[in-house]
């Protein structure tokens, strides 16, 4: 009977241990709304271009936090005008979602006059740093970044911006030597095409290149240096071709890069995806190596309701998700609110498209 009851007691000790030390998986909250994959991750604010980031095994996002500002919707983004950052995290199993006080304001940057965009973050050194586009005096885009102590913030920005840096979206990427790169880069309103010629066009196209069969302008990234504060290197403009190794063009508005560049690694191959702006798609090809070529291999999400798509991807536990905005809320194109969905890697490392909106009321 004691050898029974010292069995049993092991037993309950080893149950109760495994549940202290286990997290429980991450799981997408779904709609009861037909339309709408996917529930509002918060609802206290509107929150839009979710950069999304496992820490102290608790999930942070990044995200823009949308305002009415008054702003005139036209092709520069002027509806768009945040002024402040506020950091959202959960638990790994999705609990005690939480949206934390303003990490980072635009009267906190010296340099920085409007225009508080998609932000991203990354760890390394024992500090946490914010990625940031804001346009400056001139009202041209550069970023910036802010070091804290904490995942949440608050963020102590650094007196100017990254030299050399321009446009918006940027996004950092630690490989497994723990290199850091840093992508970036947005047309239209975002200032890409402007500087083409390797340096601001204060007169230049609102657009593009204006030449339908020329190739698409192209993110930019460099490597960053050690202390994370500055690019390393060069900017470097970063191929993304077609299946027969042809460079995709400016007409080809499905495929093309519109903003929001964002890398993932999967089973050693690197994913590039990207918005198509203006056809409200989230697309992906894939490179063997941080700086490309990538070649174009498909759609990564259809479009959401609302103008914008733009989004992340992060691993948790054996699960991937895609961290994306819609405007279910207040269907209004630049009040946005954060979601997400899970997806996987096909067995020949391909992904499905996914698919979160079922409606027909786009908002476009």
């Amino acid at each position: 009977m004691k050898s029974i009851c010292t069995i049993a007691i092991l037993y309950a000790l080893t149950v109760f241990f495994t549940a202290c030390t286990t997290h429980a998986q991450l799981n997408e909250s779904l709609n009861p709304n037909p339309d709408f994959k996917n529930t509002p991750l918060v609802t206290e604010i509107y929150t839009a271009d979710p950069s999304a980031h496992l820490f102290n095994g608790r999930i942070y996002i990044y995200a823009s936090h949308d305002i009415e500002s008054g702003g005139i919707e036209d092709d520069s983004g002027n509806h768009f005008n945040m002024i402040d950052y506020n950091v959202l995290s959960m638990d790994t199993d999705g609990s005690n979602v939480t949206v934390h006080p303003v990490g980072l304001s635009v009267d906190d940057v010296a340099w920085a006059e409007s225009k508080f965009w998609a932000p991203d973050a990354a760890y390394k050194n024992g500090k946490y740093y914010l990625y940031f586009p804001a346009k400056d005096k001139d009202n041209v885009f550069r970023l910036g970044v802010a070091v804290s102590e904490n995942p949440e913030g608050p963020f102590v920005p650094q007196p100017e911006p990254m030299k050399g840096s321009y446009s918006i979206d940027p996004s950092v990427f630690i490989d497994d030597d723990g290199s850091a790169y840093i992508y970036f880069g947005g047309i239209w309103g975002g200032q890409l095409q402007r500087w083409e010629e390797g340096a601001y066009d204060a007169n230049g196209s609102l657009k593009d290149s204006g030449i339908p069969n020329s190739p698409a302008i192209l993110p930019r990234m460099a490597k960053l240096t050690d202390d994370m504060l500055e690019f390393e290197e060069e900017v470097k403009s970063i191929e993304i071709l077609d299946k027969s190794g042809n460079p995709i063009l400016t007409k080809d508005l499905d495929r093309r890069f519109f903003e929001a560049p964002w890398i993932h690694k999967y089973n050693g191959v690197y994913y590039l995806s990207y918005s198509t702006g203006d056809t409200h798609l989230l697309a992906y090809a894939t490179g063997d190596n941080p700086y490309g070529p990538f070649t174009y291999q498909g759609l990564l999400n259809e479009p959401v309701q609302g103008w914008t798509n733009h989004h992340s991807t992060i691993k948790v536990g054996d699960q991937w998700f895609l961290f994306y905005h819609d405007t279910e809320i207040s269907g209004k194109t630049h009040l946005r609110n954060v979601k997400f969905t899970s997806f996987n890697h096909n067995k020949d490392g391909s992904i499905s498209p996914i698919k979160t909106y079922f409606g027909s009321d786009w908002r476009f």
